[in-house]
């Protein structure tokens, strides 16, 4: 029987289908306030473009021993978060917004920041600390598009797996750097526990 009720709304969902065509996958049944939704997308957006160009510039930079394999890495996170790109630009043109690739705001609007890195220890560094920053960022984007927004949900739970791994890499790459000896400068004092 609770199966009649939902049939007898075809036609009322059929008929705002049509009514409403050119607002392509926003449908009434979407919650999130639009105009939130695509900045924050944005922000994420402009995120992942300056994590492509800081791993980027630190896989050509990557000097010294085990240097190889940290570029190598350095080159997957990068191809990675241009995927991470791709998907929130087009989620953004889903939303009816346009994607912000502006690069004069692309700073401002970035969670993490464009450190170049003097050492392969720093832009190990510089980039775990950027994939935790993403981590929380995303986390908090999650809980913000909760069941308003299941799509873009996914989307980011899906981006935020990834940006888990990314940073556990990178602690395992810092490591192995440590142990190997070629780290010879010493580690940012970790914060104090709460």
């Amino acid at each position: 029987m609770g199966n009649e009720r939902f049939l007898s709304d075809v036609k009322t969902l059929r008929e705002r289908a049509r009514r409403h065509m050119a607002e392509g996958a926003v449908t009434p049944g979407y919650k999130a306030d639009r105009g939130v939704a695509i900045k924050i997308l944005n922000a994420a957006l402009a995120t992942e473009i300056v994590c492509v160009l800081r791993y980027k510039r630190h896989h050509a930079m990557a000097k010294g021993i085990l240097s190889q394999a940290v570029a190598d890495e350095f080159a997957e996170h990068a191809a990675e978060e241009q995927g991470h790109a791709d998907m929130i630009a087009e989620r953004i043109v889903q939303l009816g917004g346009e994607p912000d690739y502006n690069p004069l705001t692309l700073l401002s609007r970035s969670h993490s920041e464009y450190a170049e890195g003097k050492d392969l220890t720093d832009m190990i560094e510089e980039n775990l600390v950027a994939e935790r920053i993403a981590v929380e960022s995303y986390s908090e984007m999650i809980r913000f598009f909760g069941h308003d927004d299941p799509t873009s949900r996914r989307m980011l739970e899906e981006i935020l797996a990834k940006e888990e791994e990314h940073a556990e890499d990178l602690a395992s790459l810092l490591g192995r750097l440590e142990a190997s000896g070629a780290a010879p400068r010493e580690t940012r004092e970790a914060p104090p526990k709460p």
